[in-house]
């Protein structure tokens, strides 16, 4: 990679952290935007797998929120009786 082109993905990244940092989101993801476009024109073949995988990667994400949901409703139906039964419940 070109020395300007590693100067603008750590500039870019720089400057969308002290973006993130002072809350100002729209110009922080603009800025991650530039560095990542940068990288994208270098490596196209890495971008093209990892855009492949990106569904995958989603449905593992909805999959394991789905657990923990499912889990969140159980300890809230636990918690509604009080605690009786509990005890059954991590027996039985």
């Amino acid at each position: 990679m070109e020395a300007w082109k590693k100067a603008v993905v750590a500039g870019a990244a720089g400057t969308s952290a002290i973006l993130f940092v002072k809350k100002k989101w729209p110009a922080g993801v603009l800025a991650a935007g530039v560095g990542l476009a940068v990288l994208a024109s270098e490596y196209p073949e890495k971008f093209d797998s990892v855009r492949n995988a990106l569904p995958d990667y989603f449905n593992s994400g909805m999959r394991l929120m789905d657990t923990i949901s499912r889990a969140g409703e159980k300890i809230a139906q636990l918690a509604e009786r009080g605690g009786r039964g509990v005890w059954d419940e991590l027996q039985g």
